[in-house]
């Protein structure tokens, strides 16, 4: 039997379920703000706080959509170093493959705290691999609706 056969037994019996619920994560000015240096994208509605409180329907500065979206290795703990061998037991390599699906259904004011929650949806043989597709909810501390839904799909060797 292949890595990848192995790796797709192991894999069939949580299709559907909840595999992972991340720890609480504070999203600060200071992270808003390196976001935007290194991306450019510096709107008033992320980094100027005196005038978000003046003009902002949200009272406060937000987070960029991207800076949630880019926190999600961090918020899966998947780059945490015993991470890969848990979850994709005789595989050597995992790659991004992308997203399939984006939403950012609520903004993350400064300040919040953020967790992701992830499902395993689907996986499928790809030549010598594995491609998994996650479904990737990051929600607010206090708050009804999710921050970000991303349906996430790696390709593991």
């Amino acid at each position: 039997m292949s890595a990848a056969d192995r790796l797709m037994e192991f894999l069939q019996p949580k299709f559907g379920t909840e595999i992972h619920v991340g720890p609480w994560v504070t999203i600060t000015q200071e992270r808003i703000d390196k976001f935007a240096e290194v991306t450019g994208d510096i709107q008033w509605i992320h980094t100027d706080p005196q005038r978000a409180a003046r003009e902002s329907p949200f009272g406060a500065t937000i987070a960029h959509g991207f800076l949630t979206l880019s926190l999600l290795p961090f918020l899966t703990e998947s780059n945490h170093p015993d991470h890969f061998q848990k979850n994709y037991p005789g595989m050597r390599m995992r790659v991004n493959y992308g997203l399939n699906r984006v939403r950012f259904p609520a903004p993350v004011v400064v300040g919040s705290r953020i967790r992701a929650r992830t499902v395993l949806q689907s996986a499928e043989k790809a030549g010598e691999g594995v491609q998994i597709v996650y479904l990737i909810t990051v929600d607010m501390e206090n708050k009804e609706k999710p921050a970000c839904v991303a349906e996430f799909v790696a390709r593991v060797y």
